[in-house]
């Protein structure tokens, strides 16, 4: 749904001189340093980029989900790296509050996220549980006014810069499933909470991953999302749509820059006398390319169409999970083969495309539980 197309095409043209004039000049610095440069990141601040998607009222610019799917092809454009710094306080690190919170908890904490002064961040997975997260074996005892939380939580994004965490942990020790589990706001100074070392990726430098440990962490039993025990793991899974969206509106930004380098490279490169754009096989790659990358943009569109609407997308943001984050895997193979040796080599971005898009096959949910998914919804709805 776009409210005002004027104030949006106004937004997105800015985002993307944005990304054309100070992030794709900055993508190499950033895979050299492994971190985003301060003064970029405070222009993202200003720009209400960790806002994009909170409602106006907790200080964000409350984009409709169709609004926040046209910014992200914008953002896809450049290194997934400073979409993976914001995107987390749009995403899971505040929709969870925003969706089943008290609205004490929201007015405490939405507006420090939407602004970008506290980096937020979801623990859900742990070293033995991944895919199966209803299974995961952080422990949330009660003990007076507060619950003692231990475990290990892996593979957190922002884990070493986030100043909250929304955290998944278990306070039914009988109950074994999801209904055990629940979700606590635990603030980045709270004694207990232990940053691991920051994981060394095969892509995406700049975003920084690394386990978060839980030594007897004590936190407030207000600080329970929504003030409710063993609605966690249902507070989890509904923020996934909204993710899920945005996720698969990324991949296909990122395509479409894949599509333009391999274009350009394409048309400049001559063998056999001709540009390489000029021989058949090369066509067939860049129009393969170029139809699947038209095929996701619909795909999302449609589905966030049809959320603005009110309408259970569930099965179709999985669907277009599946698609665009295997769609934009095809893109990059190709266009690291339109290149050639070229395309191997660090100095062009898509030898560093090529390793930073695998992740987008696993977050948010793999592409295996993404089929499962759409599967049993099949089902379900058949029935």
């Amino acid at each position: 749904m776009i409210r005002d197309q004027e104030v949006l095409n106004q937004l997105v043209d800015t985002i993307g001189r944005f990304v054309r004039d100070r992030l794709i000049p900055a993508e190499q610095t950033v895979a050299e340093n492994d971190a985003i440069p301060e003064d970029i990141a405070n222009e993202m601040k200003e720009m209400g980029l960790f806002g994009l998607s909170i409602p106006e009222e907790y200080g964000g610019l409350g984009l409709t989900m169709e609004e926040e799917a046209l910014v992200a092809f914008e953002i896809g454009h450049t290194s997934p790296a400073f979409r993976s710094l914001f995107g987390t306080n749009n995403g899971i690190g505040a929709q969870g509050i925003l969706i089943d919170g008290t609205e004490e908890q929201k007015r405490k904490y939405v507006p420090k996220l939407a602004t970008g002064e506290v980096i937020g961040s979801f623990c859900l997975t742990e070293p033995d549980v991944g895919s199966d997260a209803a299974s995961l074996k952080t422990r949330a005892d009660k003990d007076g006014d507060h619950y003692v939380l231990n475990g290990t939580k892996r593979y957190i994004t922002n884990g070493p810069e986030a100043g909250l965490y929304t955290v998944m942990a278990r306070t039914d020790p009988d109950n074994k499933g999801a209904g055990g589990i629940t979700a606590f706001i635990v603030e980045g100074d709270t004694p207990g909470l232990i940053r691991g070392k920051p994981d060394v990726k095969m892509g995406q430098k700049g975003a920084h991953v690394c386990d978060i440990t839980f030594d007897n962490c004590r936190v407030p039993a207000e600080n329970i999302i929504g003030g409710k025990e063993g609605q966690g793991f249902k507070t989890a899974m509904k923020v996934l749509d909204r993710g899920r969206l945005h996720i698969s509106a990324v991949c296909v930004g990122v395509a479409e820059r894949l599509i333009e380098d391999a274009l350009k490279y394409a048309m400049e490169r001559k063998q056999f006398g001709q540009p390489l754009a000029d021989h058949q096989l090369i066509q067939a790659m860049l129009a393969d390319s170029r139809a699947e990358a038209f095929a996701g943009r619909s795909m999302v569109l449609e589905a966030a169409r049809s959320k603005d609407a009110g309408k259970n997308v569930s099965l179709d943001a999985s669907c277009c999970k599946l698609f665009c984050a295997e769609m934009v895997g095809r893109v990059a193979d190709r266009a690291v083969q339109i290149h050639g040796g070229a395309g191997y080599m660090a100095e062009y971005a898509v030898e560093r495309f090529y390793r930073d898009v695998r992740l987008f096959r696993i977050y948010e949910g793999t592409t295996q539980i993404q089929q499962i998914v759409i599967a049993r919804g099949m089902v379900r709805d058949a029935q």
